[in-house]
């Protein structure tokens, strides 16, 4: 018998059993037809689930309801599955975050949904202001927590990381705006660094922050009479009244609007091919400065791309190595949707903590693009310096850093990226 999940393709709990088997190699079939509230109160299926709880789990065993118990029971399907840790105190952290996710963080989207009255209908007392301060307790704990850890435990993704995830998504995707979160800046290097590893992102896909607060229904009934009249207000019938529409004017109203173009392509065209000097600098293995570093400069072209410094605003954070270092690559995972625009060096740069982080773009235009400042948050953790090219010191810190220059401004390198 196959492993047959019952769930909506969007429940964020059925997330962490799908996630969880992406990882562990585990295949789960998706019930046919699942209907939220319909499916969920037929007989049969209250045979697996007495409250109807969603997601469930069909095993060859028996059935299996709430979340984090159907996710265990997938990673359990792997021997020594690494997302419960190498040793036994690593597995009770795990559970302890897994613990942490659904009472804390779970727990307080919960109630701040319920207060505005969204989560199901279902009306609790505690205010909006109450559920806004327990959940902020918890999002500061755990933002303190992830100072100085890239994930929940150890250095690799666990079974805490998926559950805490799709309770975060939940969040951000529904009531925690970008004004809300930027309190916790370590949470939302978590959470973007997660969503954006192949295993989740299969899964989720793309995750869009709220934009802004659901505003609160009233919980005020309009008055019998007035429910009795909303026949008297009779919109449909006017468009029913109406002639339809000649058969060309129908084709060109319910014809779909192009999607628009991206601004960085409407720009003049430039004489240096991006792709060109990307191939140049992966191809080239000896003799950097005479071949890759002079065809950059025989290349650019100020009109239509711009150089530019970065370094990272909160280098006292930098105080481990390994962190730094995801820290890093995690902003270059997010960048990627400027792939097509840009080229990136980022550096982490001593031997001993604090480590600095330093970097050099070269984007398409005058400007940094827009789509990068709007989609990718990290980018205001930096602090960015157009790159004078007619300034000779400027012009050598750009070789030095596209060649990866060691010892750079003094210091050892610890790593370095490239995106390209």
């Amino acid at each position: 018998m196959a492993l047959v999940l019952h769930t909506s393709a969007s429940n964020t709990n059925a997330f962490k059993a799908l996630i969880t088997a992406e990882y562990s190699g585990v295949k789960l079939e998706l019930a046919k037809d699942f209907q939220p509230r319909v499916s969920n109160n037929t007989p049969e299926f209250l045979k697996m689930s007495p409250l109807g709880m969603v997601p469930v789990l069909e095993t060859p065993d028996g059935a299996i309801f709430e979340s984090n118990a159907i996710a265990r029971y997938v990673a359990n399907l792997k021997a020594d599955n690494p997302l419960y840790g190498s040793s036994l105190i690593e597995y009770a952290r795990i559970e302890q975050w897994m613990g942490f996710a659904r009472a804390e963080i779970y727990a307080g989207l919960v109630r701040w949904l319920s207060a505005l009255r969204m989560f199901r209908g279902i009306d609790y007392d505690p205010t909006k202001e109450l559920a806004i301060v327990l959940l902020k307790r918890s999002l500061d704990a755990l933002n303190t927590h992830l100072a100085n850890n890239t994930y929940l435990v150890g250095h690799s993704v666990t079974l805490a990381d998926i559950v805490m995830t799709c309770s975060l998504c939940r969040g951000y995707s529904r009531i925690m705006t970008k004004a809300f979160t930027s309190e916790f800046p370590h949470v939302e290097r978590y959470f973007w660094t997660m969503v954006n590893q192949p295993n989740v992102k299969k899964v989720i896909g793309k995750v869009k922050q709220v934009k802004a607060v659901p505003a609160v229904q009233s919980q005020r009934k309009a008055p019998a009479k007035e429910q009795a009249k909303p026949k008297e207000v009779k919109p449909k019938e006017v468009k029913k009244e109406a002639p339809p529409p000649k058969a060309a004017e129908a084709v060109e109203e319910e014809a779909p609007k192009p999607k628009p173009k991206n601004p960085l392509d409407l720009l003049p065209p430039s004489k240096m091919i991006l792709d060109e000097w990307k191939r140049l600098y992966s191809n080239t293995k000896t003799n950097f400065r005479e071949v890759a570093i002079k065809g950059f400069w025989d290349m650019y072209d100020p009109e239509g791309y711009s150089l530019w410094f970065c370094e990272y605003k909160y280098n006292e954070e930098n105080t481990v190595s390994f962190v730094t270092m995801n820290k890093v690559g995690g902003f270059l995972q997010r960048m990627d949707l400027a792939r097509k625009y840009a080229f990136g060096k980022m550096l982490v740069i001593g031997q001993n903590p604090p480590f600095k982080v330093k970097g050099l773009w070269l984007f398409r235009g005058q400007e940094i693009p827009r789509l990068v400042i709007d989609e990718c948050y990290d980018m205001e953790l930096y602090e960015w310096t157009k790159v004078d090219i007619s300034d000779e010191v400027q012009k050598e810190r750009v070789n030095a850093m596209i060649e990866d220059q060691e010892p750079f401004e003094g210091e050892p390198l610890l790593d370095a990226n490239c995106f390209k």
